[in-house]
């Protein structure tokens, strides 16, 4: 197989009708590590929101048990990639996340902003970091293929084009971003989390080349100190050098799943999707007495 050749399979089938399919070969098979980097990502601006850092941080569980919570999530999400919308295991990796989401009460608005961080920033890291664009074959496709989950999530109003996801995403944030101390709590153990899977002597060098990928409205946000403009030029150049090198290896063969990655490590001896993510209790650790109520689609 020659390098653009799953491009060009791409481009040749339906970005709708074939989204799932699509978006398998672009986050599977091109672009593995950048997806999850992107995703990481997408996620982690979320905690600048306060009403949502501020919920995350009174769980606990992204504090208190970071690395089974971001293995939780990222083998969740996988799962209804790897295995499609219509297979058991998908549909069994949405029923957990409506289960947990149904358990606190959790805005329209801040599900649809969770949602486009999902959509655009793959878009916005695979475009600057990754070693090619993403195609608009790929960009519709992706934004179809979330657009699915919003709807098996009971999200309503979703927005119908990347370019109204990217519009709501970037509004969100300039009218929702502020400094919170709960959410700083959350922000500080995911980049402790990111700093530990590497030898300890690194994790100061560490936390600021992750701090020098960051935005300014971001950074902010949380009131980090930015990094010199020297060593954000240093970093970045990193990334977009190690995509110049993907470009010259041979194309993928076989895919990659977020199971496979190497910063999994809470179930060394395998785990169940029916089993991953939390149980809450109404009244015990953030969640209300009062549920919210969210369309199960796959009920």
């Amino acid at each position: 197989m020659k390098r653009f050749e799953r491009l060009d399979q791409i481009r040749r089938m339906d970005p709708v009708a074939d989204a799932p399919e699509i978006y398998r070969l672009s986050a599977a098979f091109e672009f593995p590590w950048d997806y999850t980097r992107a995703l990481e990502l997408a996620l982690y601006r979320t905690y600048a929101v306060p009403s949502i850092g501020r919920l995350l941080a009174a769980t606990a569980e992204l504090t208190e048990r970071t690395q089974r919570r971001y293995d939780d999530t990222a083998l969740l999400l996988d799962a209804v990639m790897e295995h499609g919308f219509a297979a058991q295991e998908g549909r069994t990796a949405i029923r957990r996340i409506n289960q947990m989401h149904r358990s606190y009460d959790i805005s329209d608005d801040d599900m649809r902003y969770v949602l486009s961080t999902f959509v655009v920033m793959p878009r916005r890291w695979i475009d600057t970091y990754g070693w090619r664009r993403l195609s608009r074959h790929e960009i519709v496709a992706t934004t179809e293929y979330y657009r699915t989950l919003g709807r098996h999530m009971g999200i309503p109003d979703i927005p119908e084009t990347f370019e109204e996801f990217e519009a709501l995403l970037d509004a969100y944030e300039t009218e929702h971003f502020a400094w919170d101390q709960r959410s700083r709590q959350v922000s500080d153990a995911t980049l402790d989390l990111m700093t530990s899977w590497y030898p300890r002597p690194l994790a100061p060098l560490l936390r600021k080349t992750t701090l020098a990928l960051l935005d300014e409205p971001l950074l902010r946000a949380f009131r980090y100190e930015a990094p010199s403009a020297t060593a954000t030029s240093l970093v970045r150049r990193a990334v977009k050098i190690r995509g110049r090198l993907v470009r010259l290896l041979p194309p993928r063969r076989t895919p990659h799943f977020a199971r496979q990655n190497w910063e999994i490590k809470s179930y060394p001896n395998g785990y169940r999707t029916a089993d991953l993510g939390t149980h809450p209790v109404p009244g015990v650790g953030g969640c209300p007495v009062r549920q919210v109520k969210l369309t199960d689609a796959v009920d």
